[in-house]
Formats: structure tokens, sequence, C-alpha cells
């Protein structure tokens, strides 16, 4: 086993769901910035799976703007 480094910009094995809860919303990403006041730029970074941290703050007030729980947009990358 491979010891973990923090500082590895590999796969952190989540996915984000950002992509599929905004279409089902038919939320624009410009919007959803508005709503929660983060920036386009970093909202599309979490919604590529490049994001290596997310405060609570951000990750609840995405959660209010689209109605959803912490686990429909937030997964495992590996599917279990």
């Amino acid at each position: 086993m491979t010891p973990v480094d923090p500082d590895d910009d590999g796969p952190s094995g989540v996915h984000c769901r950002l992509d599929e809860l905004l279409a089902e919303r038919g939320m624009t990403l410009t919007r959803l910035s508005e709503l929660v006041g983060v920036s386009v730029v970093n909202l599309s970074v979490l919604k590529n799976d490049r994001a290596r941290a997310i405060r609570y703050s951000t990750l609840s007030a995405i959660c209010r703007a689209l109605d959803c729980e912490i686990g429909d947009l937030l997964v495992r990358a590996d599917g279990h």
C-alpha cells in the first residue's frame, strides 16, 4: 500500500455531481455562484473534480441552493 501524500495532486476518490444536480434543476453555474457567493471559477473547479478541499460553509450553501443533501452532491468516485 502506498502512503497517502496530502500534497498529491492525483485523484481524490471523490466525485462531485454538481453538473448533474444543476441540469436536474435547470440552474446555471452562474446562478449558483450568485446564490452561494462563490466565484464561477471556484465552482467550476469543484464541478470538474479538481477541488482538493471545500469549506463546510460552502458545501452547506451549495446544498441549500440546490435543495439537496451532501451525499447527493459528493459521492465516492469508485462507485461504492
